[in-house]
């Protein structure tokens, strides 16, 4: 039985169970019970989040928004989907672990569900190289772990976790894998858990997009060049917000192809649009589905607007960027319910 063990442990975060544990807590504990215009944490049905996965010291508090919102409490089984950092796949791959560690307690993999997307024939295999080196996935294991303590009586009952690494996919294989995903997805025993930075700003990650002040579109910015002037109409990181919000609209409209348009037109380096993209694509499946069956049946129940729509509850960014040699990378927090 294969072990993936918490490689990132000791330095992207605290390798000390009680260290960590308390971290968790605090940054947990510091999210307001009630959020305005959502109501009460954690929302009722919000078993969807996106939340980003740097170190803790920069993205720890940041994620513990979406952590908060989270509803655990039909989960039988946690989907966890991050983007390959370190392997280029042009779809997903599973792991062939039994077990994922962390310095909390261990997580058991979901062999059964890894096993049924396997037999698709859609998915690769990680190799337990790939599997530890990757940070996507496990910078969200140790609020994964803190998450069911708080929600379950034992670790006994903790439901298991299908980890998905996902790769440069284009969107007629986000739209495939959203529909493959699409019957898990509509379980409401089922939690998705998308990992995403957003904007990784600056010339040391080849993007430094800048968006002026009297500008119609995002789409109508430009790149800065080092012996630019620092602007100041937005300021660097002002601009940085637009590109980020522009995205964030474009998810919580639901619409797949508007986020990939608008991620095309600006180059924003989101790093898990791909995840991000493929649970869109899934979601909207999902819906369409339900649609079918409510016209066959004449069901005539009333729909809720915001059903699988996200909502962002927070962002950050690590620094303020003011001159071209500045860098930043930009953290949110969002949920949707369905």
């Amino acid at each position: 039985m294969t072990t993936r063990s918490a490689s990132h442990a000791g330095s992207w975060y605290s390798a000390s169970k009680a260290t960590l544990s308390s971290q968790l807590d605090q940054w947990l504990d510091q999210v307001p019970s009630s959020i305005e215009g959502v109501g009460p944490l954690p929302v009722s049905g919000a078993r969807i989040i996106i939340a980003p996965h740097a170190g803790y010291a920069y993205s720890g508090p940041t994620a513990a928004w979406a952590y908060r919102a989270l509803d655990l409490s039909k989960a039988k089984r946690i989907f966890l989907l991050g983007p390959s950092h370190h392997v280029y796949m042009s779809g997903c791959a599973l792991t062939r672990c039994a077990v994922y560690q962390t310095p909390l307690g261990n997580l058991n993999i979901d062999r059964d569900t890894v096993a049924e997307l396997h037999r698709t024939g859609k998915f690769e295999w990680m190799s337990l190289g790939a599997d530890e080196a990757e940070h996507s996935l496990e910078m969200h294991l140790p609020y994964i772990y803190k998450m069911l303590s708080r929600t379950f009586p034992s670790p006994a009952q903790y439901p298991p976790l299908t980890p998905i690494l996902v790769g440069s996919t284009n969107p007629t294989i986000e739209r495939s894998y959203g529909g493959l995903l699409a019957p898990y997805l509509a379980d409401p025993s089922s939690v998705f858990i998308i990992s995403s930075d957003f904007c990784h700003w600056g010339s040391r990650f080849n993007y430094t997009y800048y968006v002026p002040g009297d500008s119609s579109s995002p789409a109508d910015g430009y790149s800065l060049k080092a012996r630019d002037k620092a602007p100041t109409n937005p300021p660097i990181h002002g601009s940085i917000r637009l590109l980020d919000e522009a995205c964030i609209e474009a998810i919580e409209s639901g619409d797949h192809d508007e986020f990939l348009s608008i991620v095309e037109d600006t180059g924003n380096t989101i790093c898990g649009r791909h995840p991000i993209g493929l649970v869109m694509a899934a979601i909207w499946e999902v819906l369409r589905r339900e649609e079918e069956i409510k016209e066959e049946g004449d069901d005539d129940e009333g729909d809720d607007a915001r059903r699988g729509r996200f909502r962002f509850v927070r962002y950050e960014r690590s620094s303020e960027c003011v001159s071209v040699r500045d860098s930043s990378v930009s953290y949110v927090s969002g949920f949707a319910v369905l």
